[in-house]
């Protein structure tokens, strides 16, 4: 008898007419009394094994027939090209090998409940469609340290636990640090700028936490964030690496997950009009959108979901909002030179109402300034002494953004939801599994 490859079901075309065993679990079987169909997947992808009664051994026969879904079990057989199949591909099984029988699996192909799902994360991690969408975010990620680390960037950690903010202690999950008062990050961006004046051009990518109590769709209480910071950047530098990144994330899965996205369902022709340029309207532009549709805001006021949404619409590609009044912006952003009143920031809005995916600006480089500021925002300078160095020891011109992954990932997958985006998300209500 001729030995069997040891292999995975997405190298399985590359053993076309030979066998090969696979180590697999059942998703779904059906029979038509002469032969059994067996739907299997190993991690790497899916295929349909086929048993006919009469090439098939009793002993496997027998054990296919016992086999429930999430069943464990290494089969044998041989390859075969199917073009009916979404791999090319399907298995003529000759042997079945028992792992271990599955019993009463909870999630059945049945319509389930999301808190359901959710109490049942780790095995509806198995789903296709969740495979699916966990496969573009490392896709994402993959990208997203591939056009740093090509463009001469340095990966560079910040600490989780902090003794101070970027934006301020309202929304920081509070711990002690011995005996001292400490926060989850909710931003490395300050270690960030830091970084930028020992290497140059630098990024982060980590877990961050906001302790907002927010239950919407676009919100996580633990995300994980992309923050470049970048030397003798200034803001219009800044917003061209913007765009070159997002278009770069974008055309990288499309070239690389088309059937993911395909099991998902997403429109790809949305994806494909994501390139640079990006359009770009100041906030004061914004505003007048807003009142043409009905939606008007007083000066200085920020922008929610719907007036987000309703902006984006206008556009078929992400769109920059930039010069956001400095009342509602964070302490460290540059005022614009020429109107102090707003500051050289832009949010980058995805389209079809998935909202801000990156925040940036140029941040303030005079020392007396950044002291002005910590007055005007009510914080420590003895907390901040160590930030405020970096201005007094060399500054510079500097710029940065950080960039949202869950919230990236919802919009290239067409997700309704960031739950999905992340393998056990934290939500308000949801810290189980």
């Amino acid at each position: 008898m001729t030995a069997s490859v040891q292999t995975t079901i997405s190298e399985a075309g590359s053993h076309v007419g030979r066998q090969v065993r696979i180590g697999c679990w059942l998703t779904r079987r059906r029979s038509s009394g002469k032969i059994q169909f067996l739907q299997l997947r190993d991690g790497t992808g899916f295929i349909q094994a086929v048993l006919v009664k009469e090439e098939t051994p009793a002993d496997a026969w027998q054990a296919a027939s016992e086999l429930t879904q999430e069943s464990s079990l290494y089969v044998t057989g041989v390859v075969r090209e199917e073009p009916r199949s979404p791999s090319g591909y399907e298995l003529a099984a000759t042997g079945i090998e028992v792992i271990q029988i599955a019993q009463d699996y909870p999630i059945t192909p049945k319509e389930h409940g999301v808190d359901f799902l959710m109490d049942h994360r780790h095995l509806w991690l198995r789903a296709p469609r969740q495979r699916a969408i966990l496969r573009i975010r490392a896709e994402i990620v993959s990208a997203i340290q591939h056009f740093f680390d090509e463009r001469g960037f340095t990966q560079v950690d910040p600490p989780i636990l902090t003794p101070s903010s970027a934006e301020g202690t309202t929304n920081l999950f509070h711990t002690k640090y011995f005996d001292e008062d400490a926060y989850l990050t909710q931003s490395g961006q300050l270690y960030m700028e830091a970084a930028a004046m020992a290497l140059g051009k630098v990024y982060s990518f980590g877990p961050t936490f906001r302790a907002e109590k927010s239950k919407t769709r676009r919100h996580l209480i633990e995300f994980w964030m992309i923050e470049p910071e970048m030397a003798f950047v200034d803001h219009e530098q800044n917003l061209r690496v913007q765009e070159q990144f997002v278009s770069f994330v974008v055309s990288r899965v499309l070239d690389r997950c088309r059937q993911e996205l395909e099991t998902l369902g997403r429109d790809t022709s949305a994806l494909e009009r994501v390139q640079a340029p990006f359009p770009r309207i100041t906030y004061d532009e914004a505003l007048e959108l807003l009142k043409e549709d009905d939606m008007a805001l007083p000066w200085g006021e920020d922008f929610g979901a719907p007036h987000e949404t309703a902006i984006a619409r206008r556009f078929d590609r992400p769109v920059f909002i930039t010069h956001y009044p400095a009342s509602f912006k964070a302490f460290y952003m540059k005022p614009d030179p020429n109107r102090p009143e707003v500051v050289l920031c832009a949010d980058l809005i995805a389209p079809e109402g998935y909202g801000e995916i990156i925040g940036g600006s140029q941040r303030i480089d005079d020392p007396a300034l950044l002291e002005a500021r910590f007055a005007e925002h009510g914080l420590a300078p003895e907390a901040y002494g160590w930030y405020l160095d970096l201005r007094k020891y060399g500054t510079v011109p500097h710029s940065g953004f950080g960039l949202g992954l869950e919230r990236t990932v919802a919009w290239i997958c067409g997700l309704d939801h960031v739950r999905e985006t992340i393998p056990f998300p934290r939500m308000l209500y949801r810290l189980y599994p």
